[in-house]
Order: C-alpha cells, then sequence, then structure tokens
C-alpha cells in the first residue's frame, strides 16, 4: 500500500493487504501493519460488534464496487474485533448501513508488526455476489502520540480520500458458487 503525502503519522514503516474470495460472496483480507508494537495505537480488544465512526483511529478498510456501478460498499475492522458496513448508492452518496452478518476477525499482535485477517459475508449487497469486484483498500493508522497516517492502494489527487474512485484499484474476479 502506499502512504498519502499528507500523513502525520510515521510509526508505520509499511502496510501491506492480501485480499481473496473464498468462496461466493465473500471476501478474505490480511492486513499486515509493520511497526514497532509501542509507536502503535490500538483500540483495546473488544467483544465483535457493528460501531460507528471506527476510522477516527486505527481502521483497516475495504471498499467493493463492481467495475461499471457507481454504487459501493465500504467495510471498516478495527483491530479491537469492532466493525462496521455501509452501503451507498453513489460517491459519498445514500449511505445506509449495510445488512450483512459479523465478519470474522482475527486480530494478532507482535513486537514489530500487527495482523488483522478477516472474512465478510457479503450476502446483504447480492448485487455484488455474481459479479466482479473493484476493490479500494485502505487504512487509517494512528501513532501512539495521536499522529496518523493514510495509506491505500491508490490515492487520488488532493486529500486523503479512500471514498474516490481513483482509490478502487484491485480487480477480483466472481467465484461460482459451489
Amino acid at each position: 500500500m502506499l502512504r498519502h503525502a499528507d500523513s502525520a503519522g510515521e510509526a508505520a514503516s509499511r502496510v501491506e493487504v492480501t485480499a481473496w474470495r473464498p468462496q461466493h460472496g465473500r471476501l478474505a483480507l490480511l492486513y499486515v501493519i509493520h511497526a514497532p508494537a509501542d509507536e502503535l495505537k490500538l483500540p483495546p480488544m473488544a467483544e465483535s460488534a457493528r460501531v460507528d465512526h471506527l476510522w477516527r483511529h486505527t481502521c483497516l478498510e475495504a471498499f467493493i464496487r463492481t467495475p461499471t456501478g457507481e454504487a459501493y460498499c465500504e467495510i471498516n475492522l478495527s483491530p479491537s474485533t469492532r466493525w462496521a458496513a455501509y452501503r451507498f448508492d453513489a460517491y459519498r452518496e445514500g449511505m445506509e448501513n449495510l445488512d450483512m452478518p459479523s465478519p470474522r476477525i482475527e486480530s494478532r499482535s507482535y513486537p514489530e508488526r500487527h495482523e488483522l485477517e478477516a472474512l465478510i459475508d457479503l450476502g446483504g449487497a447480492p448485487e455484488l455476489a455474481r459479479s466482479d469486484w473493484r476493490l479500494g483498500l485502505s487504512a487509517v493508522i494512528e501513532d501512539a502520540d495521536g499522529g496518523k497516517a493514510w495509506w491505500a492502494l491508490a490515492h487520488a489527487t488532493g486529500q486523503p480520500d479512500f471514498h474516490h474512485s481513483d482509490a478502487f484499484a484491485l480487480d477480483l474476479p466472481a467465484v461460482e458458487p459451489a
């Protein structure tokens, strides 16, 4: 992933993400934040639950749309195992909660990195199930001192904006139902 030029946070030297579709209508993600544990601000572990405004702190995100559509979904994953999911009709328009089961989130810390692995069931967005996907994968990384860095596969010109169409930079082909 690429660090946005306006980022103030410097704890993470690198953020990597791997995305795959293990089954029809599901998305698997593995984020690896390369940062010393004492320099990274992570929310405390909590019961997995839907919570808004996760992006205000360390948060790993996935934006999903079809290659030709304007509508998209946003998934927010916290290292605490809290999560949020939204649907938009178009660029930042028509936001509503996305009805979906709780993602399975595993969050692991090591001295020099943090990993978050998630399995997301997008059954609440049937228009995506049989389609190819265009993904925007991103991260907000907060330093222990409060500085933030914005990471993404691609950044639009100007301020960090993970919703911008330029950020949707990864194509994942559809998976046939089993």
